[in-house]
């Protein structure tokens, strides 16, 4: 459990047709290779200058390193200069004073100003000048025809633009576009628009998810139309939204995490056509949004978004604590499994010494004994260890062995795991941006690092065996682990290399994204556990089955999902294994700081 930005694998594989693999360099997104042989797909972009969001710069980046396609042409957007006013400040403020449409959303620029001091450090929407990225690429200019939002193309423009024979047009300037444009390259114009198109459509983006709520903000890449959001959408990512009033600080993770959807889709493009496109595309829902199209908010709406929020905090101000996640392991042996029974009853919950949290509980057996392996962390010293116990007898635990700490390493998530006569551990270390497997040589506390899988920001590495082949899941945290996305690799050996499996990524969606424990069986079924990330950090586990696991396809469907209702006072429950007939959860009680570090240790 990490209770905390883009790097790559290093070398991480893709599979091609002839079964052998091509290298991920670290820091390349592991999409830049493809397999096909077939020519370099032509990429042209819409812009309306040279200075891009950052978010936009990595784009260009993946696109430019990647061997399947290559950026033939810019398309500006002429710039008209305006006049300047005498006194800009003075015509600012007259505008605000005598322009109604200024007068009405007031309160929604002085926000704007406020927000942009919370705006965080490498903002995917920081700009940034990509003259030097764009450097000898062919560029045209275009004064587009139309009024307000709406851009059409003259038939000159049009006419240069089709001649470059382009595949794919992406849209990082210009208005709305309407006409003939949206048909100039092969598979049409592919715009962002960040928000879940199912819900709100309109802007400002991430805005009106705090506004309204929400707990997801979502992100398409989608083939424009006619239709204002109601293109073919290729793809979709789900975050979670973040408990804040800052829109900037709300858009950092869906910026940056939706980043590489462009490359994604471009790599299947190359490799598969464009039919694969659009039977994986996103089915079309009905539009769900509280309003038809939202738009920038008037003084009434913030009024009504802030007011209560502020209220709130001024009468909770003079009483306010520090209050965390504190996490519990709970155990239950009894028999009742999951999945073979729905029935939640007999979890014991054991709390850790005062000043400690236990979580991300592993059971294991060893010797005719069972074991659990948990992270234990330290509030004093704001870091984690794994330790493990042995269950005794009478159900209760052992005293605590310390098995892996590093001062310099928060760890978590101890995935133990067999091969053969070997125990192995890949605990996850997001700080060391580096996900390591470890042996045991002396068990339960004698661990040596056997070597590294792959760097990166990674988290919540899990790794089994299945039909003679070795598969793991992991999730990329990059920049951080909010901005999840969940792949799957598998090897013909623990120690051979890793490939990148072609249905990646598995999820990108903030409510699966994460695992929640070991890949187990169920009868004849096997089970992925998986955490949910909304509306909170860790809010709940699912048990899914996969259905298909193969080197070239992969499918799971949900069976059950457990929320931290069933216990009094829980608010995230979000690991869930079982060894025998021992089954292990573990779950967090928002906790005033002061209480847990002068709790004692109990058992109940």
């Amino acid at each position: 459990m990490s209770i905390l930005s883009e790097h790559g694998p290093a070398e991480m594989s893709h599979p091609n047709r002839g079964g052998q693999t091509a290298p991920t360099p670290l820091g390349i997104t592991p999409w830049s290779f493809s397999p096909a042989d077939r020519p370099p797909l032509r990429v042209g972009l819409l812009l309306d200058s040279p200075k891009l969001a950052l978010f936009c710069s990595k784009i260009i980046q993946d696109i430019q390193t990647s061997n399947f396609a290559k950026i033939d042409l810019l398309v500006y957007r002429k710039s008209t200069a305006q006049p300047k006013a005498a006194n800009p400040s003075r015509g600012g403020l007259r505008q605000r004073l005598f322009d109604s449409k200024s007068r009405k959303r007031a309160l929604y620029d002085l926000y704007l100003r406020l927000d942009h001091r919370m705006k965080p450090k490498n903002h995917p929407l920081d700009q940034h000048d990509c003259s030097d990225l764009l450097a000898g690429t062919e560029s045209i200019e275009v004064e587009p025809i139309g009024k307000k939002f709406v851009h059409r193309f003259p038939e000159d423009t049009l006419e240069k633009i089709r001649s470059k024979n382009l595949d794919v047009l992406i849209r990082f300037g210009f208005n709305i576009l309407h006409g003939d444009i949206l048909k100039a390259a092969r598979y049409g114009v592919w715009s962002y628009h960040h928000g879940d198109n199912d819900f709100y459509r309109g802007g400002p983006a991430h805005f009106w998810e705090l506004h309204e709520g929400s707990p997801l903000s979502g992100v398409i890449l989608q083939v424009l139309t006619e239709e204002l959001d109601g293109g073919l959408v290729l793809c979709k990512s789900l975050f979670t939204t973040r408990p804040t009033v800052s829109m900037s600080v709300n858009r950092f993770a869906p910026y940056w995490g939706a980043a590489d959807l462009v490359i994604r889709k471009l790599n299947e493009l190359h490799q598969f056509g464009w039919e694969h496109l659009e039977k994986k595309a996103v089915p079309p829902a009905p539009y769900q949004g509280k309003r038809k199209l939202y738009r920038l908010p008037t003084n009434s709406d913030m009024v009504s978004w802030l007011a209560p929020v502020f209220l709130k905090k001024a009468v909770r101000y003079p009483f306010r604590k520090p209050m965390i996640q504190h996490w519990q392991i709970a155990m239950r042996n009894n028999g009742k499994h999951l999945l073979e029974n729905d029935d939640l009853e007999g979890f014991r919950w054991i709390d850790a010494p005062k000043g400690h949290f236990w979580a991300d509980p592993f059971g294991f057996e060893h010797g005719g004994k069972s074991w659990v392996f948990f992270e234990n962390f330290s509030y004093q010293k704001k870091r984690a260890w794994i330790s493990c116990a042995e269950v005794l007898p009478d159900g209760n635990l052992s005293s605590p062995i310390v098995c892996l700490d590093d001062p310099e390493r928060h760890y978590s998530y101890p995935h133990v795991f067999r091969d053969g006569a070997d125990i192995f551990m890949v605990p996850e270390s997001y700080d060391s941006e580096r996900v390591d497997i470890f042996r045991c040589v002396e068990f339960p506390n004698k661990w040596v690092r056997e070597r590294t899988l792959f760097e990166g920001r990674f988290v919540d590495t899990t790794i089994w065996q299945y039909d003679g082949i070795w598969w793991m899941m992991t999730t990329r945290a990059e920049p951080d682990p909010r901005a999840g996305c969940l792949f799957l690799y598998y090897s013909e050996s623990l120690a051979g290399e890793w490939r990148f499996h072609p249905s990646n990524p598995i999820s990108t969606d903030a409510r699966n994204d994460r695992g929640a424990g070991r890949v187990f069986r169920s009868g004849d079924r096997l089970i992925r556990p998986s955490q949910s990330r909304c509306p909170i950090y860790g809010y709940s586990f699912s048990l899914n089955e996969i259905t298909t696991l193969t080197p070239i396809q992969y499918s799971e469907r949900v069976l059950t999902t457990v929320t931290p209702e069933y216990w009094k006072g829980f608010c995230a429950v979000h690991t869930y294994n079982r060894t025998g007939n021992i089954e292990w959860i573990d779950g967090a009680r928002m906790t005033p700081l002061k209480d847990v570090m002068l709790r004692q240790g109990r058992q109940g």
